[in-house]
């Protein structure tokens, strides 16, 4: 009779003990290591060492069955482990470490996987590049690009690592944090964690002086730079998964780009049509048959890819240097080897030119942060709302078009300020109401260096990959804008390092949509 064991461990990395569970198929023998670390352990913190272990045992019973030792680990600052959390910064020498432990264990059999979602991945990918042990990976849900993280086009990400990150930072001090969203409308921003911490945390002020991705500090290790490239040359297959409103999904599409082709080869992407908990709130967006993961693959699709890895299953649960995704409104799974078509469609915005005032004081919101920000797909407010948004509608389609890759859009514009933001949104227009599709922002100095005001200039703006059908008789919605500040911080229209800004002012902007279109790519 096999007899489960689960014990735990305090193992120091740098002079912190860190709470470690050890979960054993059986008492004797040596097995493949599951490796999982998590911050998101806050409710064990005053929970016995004892009845964490057993908990931990009862939710990996699968694993241990079929012959995998798992070890779980609570981050530096969380739940049970010592020291301070400051997020991503002893990532890489606590998950060094804990590999170095692992391999000094008797029940190690010289296999050691990886396995995370989220920020569960980023600590995995910290510790690249891997040693020759690592034979897999399941890397969910997670960039390992930190400006996307943070950024978006020079727009700190306020709904993303903004919020998420004053909920992490000492997080098992319960320090009192003078924060709500509309901190983020703090000027200057240079003194935000000052004034939300009531001490100055350095990574995220010299963060907040980085809002190029060819600053200097993406380069260091505040900006991110032990995981950048992570996955690129890997020699063992992973698993990578994400959905089309996940909050990192180009990034993950970066990734997957990025990697040699012999690694590629050996590894699988896989896109659900949800968000970043591969889920959606029912009320608010729209419940795809058979859309998730596991309703698609099974509950074991996991450990059935890891088994896989180790040859005792011939066939993968994913086609191996492919991409397996959700077709939306299609209501199926596709497999390519690249999402993306040959031919496209431009639909014009429009016949006329709108102006509009945009008000840094009082800017506008859009739900849903679709696929680069919390909050996933979701119906959008009724068109024209506000006085500061022109929604446009396409004609109808007048046959059923397959979109798929990264659609597009150009817009001619002007405005009498030195710099503003001009915003996209696309949706597609439902029975329900207008489904949120894709959206991108920029600003002028951003794109252009510097902008003479009253000039009509061209910016483009770039969606993260998609697939969807437009069903004959719909139409496409777009929205234009000069903010989006329930997810990304306000443009005060004022020249220069956000950061640094005292005051903000109003502009008067114009967008030619006559000369302005968006372009699909397409499958006729």
């Amino acid at each position: 009779m096999v007899k489960y064991v689960s014990d735990h461990k305090y193992i120091k990395s740098e002079g912190i003990k860190l709470f470690t569970v050890v979960l054993l198929p059986d008492s004797i023998g040596k097995f493949p290591v599951v490796i999982i670390r998590s911050p998101y352990v806050d409710r064990y913190e005053n929970v016995e060492e004892e009845n964490i272990a057993v908990e931990y045992l009862n939710e990996h019973k699968n694993w241990l069955k079929n012959g995998y030792a798992v070890v779980i680990q609570h981050c530096r600052g969380r739940g049970k482990s010592e020291g301070d959390c400051i997020p991503y910064i002893n990532e890489r020498e606590d998950g060094i470490n804990l590999h170095k432990w692992v391999r000094e264990q008797e029940f190690y059999n010289g296999e050691i996987f990886l396995k995370g979602e989220s920020y569960l991945t980023s600590v995995h990918y910290a510790t690249a590049p891997f040693g020759e042990d690592i034979k897999g990976a399941i890397f969910g849900v997670q960039d390992s690009e930190r400006y996307n993280i943070c950024y978006r086009n020079g727009f700190l990400k306020k709904a993303l690592h903004g919020s998420w990150y004053v909920g992490m930072y000492k997080a098992k001090l319960h320090m009192k944090k003078n924060y709500s969203i509309g901190s983020f409308d703090i000027l200057p921003m240079k003194n935000f964690t000052k004034t939300v911490f009531g001490e100055v945390s350095e990574d995220f002020d010299e963060m907040l002086k980085a809002p190029n991705p060819d600053n200097e500090f993406w380069n260091t290790r505040f900006g991110g730079n032990d995981a950048r490239n992570a996955t690129n040359n890997v020699n063992f297959p992973i698993l990578f998964t994400t959905g089309f409103y996940d909050i990192y999904t180009g990034g993950i599409f970066d990734m997957w780009k990025n990697m040699s082709e012999s690694s590629r080869n050996m590894s699988a992407l896989v896109v659900s049509p949800y968000d970043h908990s591969d889920d959606c709130n029912p009320e608010e967006s729209i419940v795809f048959p058979n859309g998730k993961r596991c309703e698609k693959f099974g509950s074991f699709y996991e450990i059935e890819w890891f088994d896989f890895i180790r040859g005792k299953t011939e066939r993968s649960p994913f086609e191996t240097g492919m991409i397996t995704y959700y077709k939306l409104f299609e209501n199926r799974w596709e497999t390519d080897k690249v999402l993306s078509s040959s031919d496209t469609m431009k639909i014009r915005l429009g016949n006329n030119e709108a102006s509009y005032v945009y008000n840094p004081f009082d800017a506008p919101k859009f739900k849903g942060g679709l696929s680069r920000a919390f909050g996933g797909a979701a119906y959008q407010d009724k068109p024209n709302l506000r006085y500061d948004i022109i929604s446009v509608y396409s004609d109808p389609f007048k046959d059923d078009v397959y979109v798929k890759g990264k659609m597009s859009a150009k817009l001619m514009v002007k405005s009498d300020c030195e710099d503003t933001c001009y915003y996209v949104r696309v949706s597609i227009e439902k029975e329900n109401g207008d489904y949120g599709l894709r959206d991108d922002i920029t600003s002028l100095c951003y794109q252009l260096g510097t902008y003479v005001p009253n000039s009509v200039v061209e910016l483009d703006f770039d969606f993260d990959e998609h697939a969807f059908l437009i069903k004959r008789g719909e139409r496409l919605r777009i929205d234009v804008s000069s903010a989006d500040n329930e997810h990304y911080v306000r443009h005060t229209n004022q020249k220069g390092l956000y950061s640094e800004q005292t005051t903000a002012k109003i502009a008067h902007n114009t967008v030619y949509l006559q000369e302005s279109y968006l372009t699909l790519p397409v499958e006729l």
